[in-house]
């Protein structure tokens, strides 16, 4: 039996830890905060609940996959459910449009009743290029760990094209309305289309054949996933050491042995890095040519009165972009006035900037609030040290100087938002799952 050190306890930490311990390694997690789950959780005030981090996941086969890979299976678990549509879109031009999921047909009915016949037909066209892109890169980058040495020329040339998001959409897009569906959620990340690789448009074609999925709030909510994964540690026998601030990867001849704390040196056969690397002395360096994404302005509302009816998800295309997800109020589901909203805002840095632009588009609530939590930017980077945006995307360069599972330390790996294969739920869970496959069994 080896044991294995675990830097952070968010999805990363608890996946890559979970499925460790059941493959029989004697695994300790260090997670410098009170609880697990990271950017998962749920924010509460008295009457109130919303999201902390994501409320979506694509690729529902994930966090399946890591259930049934580390104990009872996730339906046993949590209750993870299609929404559908996922999301209300209002276009710059006032348009209001929804993006049904499943399969294509669907989506063309639906674009072609708002955007038109063209516009459908161009969205269509749009996915499918990326059909052949998810099956190339599921086997290379996604579900096995990343050897550059090892990798079809195809593959190779589609990693490494010059092509950005920016360039592809305005080839495929002639309605500005469709470049704005494309590309608004890789803004509301933090990254430019000029510097993302074309490839990345994959998510597209994902959301459309398999879904988004969330947990109900009569279930949690997504932040339930938070406590559900503190409970599979428990019961795999990993011990979690909260409130344990990690000062740096251990590193002995070269070869990581351990995590030092301010008491000790907590030994390991392999360390799994789960947080930003610039935290750590020792991986600073192998990842100073990349830069860390500013998480967007949050605001979460607490509302009671006569307030608009919007639907899980609304995306407010324009300058300030925002993205406005419901949360749950107390009595809600019977009837009551209350309702909970959060807001994420790129172009809007206060509360202010953010209630003038709901104003503009007919959806004020000032009148309505009865409670705020203002959420930073530099609060977000703070509380979870480090951004769970991941890395800031300099054009195709970024895959060779950001971490993938193997890193340059031998016996040091790494998963997370900082690491291959990305930042974001399914993508994160991937590379726990990358982290166990190359550790192995016992």
């Amino acid at each position: 039996m080896s044991r294995v050190v675990v830097i952070g306890g968010g999805l990363a930490g608890c996946a890559s830890a979970a499925r460790l311990a059941k493959l029989g390694h004697e695994v300790v997690l260090l997670e410098q905060s009170p609880r697990l789950g990271g950017a998962i959780g749920t924010v509460v005030r008295p009457g109130f609940r919303w999201e902390a981090g994501p409320r979506t996941t694509l690729l529902p086969a994930v966090l399946r996959d890591l259930f049934r890979k580390s104990g009872r299976p996730l339906d046993r678990e949590l209750e993870l459910v299609p929404l559908d549509p996922p999301r209300r879109h209002r276009a710059v031009d006032g348009t209001w449009f929804e993006l049904p999921t499943g399969n294509r047909s669907v989506q063309h009915q639906a674009l072609a009743g708002t955007l038109g016949e063209r516009s459908a037909d161009a969205w269509l066209a749009w996915t499918a290029s990326y059909a052949e892109t998810w099956e190339r890169l599921r086997d290379a980058w996604f579900e096995h760990v990343w050897d550059p040495d090892h990798v079809d020329p195809a593959t190779r040339r589609l990693l490494t094209s010059r092509v950005v998001l920016d360039r592809a959409t305005r080839g495929a897009f002639r309605d500005d309305r469709l470049r704005a569906l494309a590309l608004w959620s890789f803004a509301m990340d933090g990254q430019s289309a000029r510097d993302v690789p074309a490839w990345c448009g994959l998510r597209d074609y994902l959301e459309q054949q398999l879904g988004v999925w969330t947990v109900p709030w009569s279930a949690g909510g997504f932040g339930a996933l938070a406590g559900v994964l503190a409970a599979r540690l428990e019961q795999r026998g990993v011990q979690v050491r909260l409130g344990e601030v990690v000062r740096d990867v251990e590193v002995v001849g070269g070869r990581a042995v351990g995590v030092r704390t301010d008491d000790e040196v907590v030994a390991g056969d392999h360390v799994v890095l789960c947080v930003d690397p610039r935290s750590m002395p020792a991986t600073a360096p192998l990842v100073r040519r990349t830069s860390p994404v500013v998480p967007p302005f949050v605001v979460h509302l607490g509302l009671e009165g006569d307030v608009p009816d919007v639907p899980p998800q609304t995306v407010l295309h324009g300058d300030p972009l925002l993205v406005l997800t419901r949360g749950h109020a107390a009595g809600e589901d019977e009837g009551g006035d209350r309702r909970a909203w959060t807001v994420q805002a790129r172009g809007a840095g206060t509360l202010e900037d953010v209630l003038r632009r709901l104003d503009e588009l007919d959806l004020g609530v000032r009148e309505q609030i009865v409670t705020t939590v203002v959420r930073s930017p530099v609060d977000q980077v703070r509380d979870l040290r480090g951004s769970a945006y991941g890395v800031q995307w300099q054009g195709r360069a970024t895959l060779r100087h950001r971490l993938v599972t193997r890193t340059p330390v031998p016996g040091l790996l790494a998963a997370g938002a900082h690491a291959g294969p990305g930042s974001a739920t399914p993508f994160v869970g991937l590379g726990a799952a990358l982290v166990a496959q190359e550790i192995g069994r016992a």
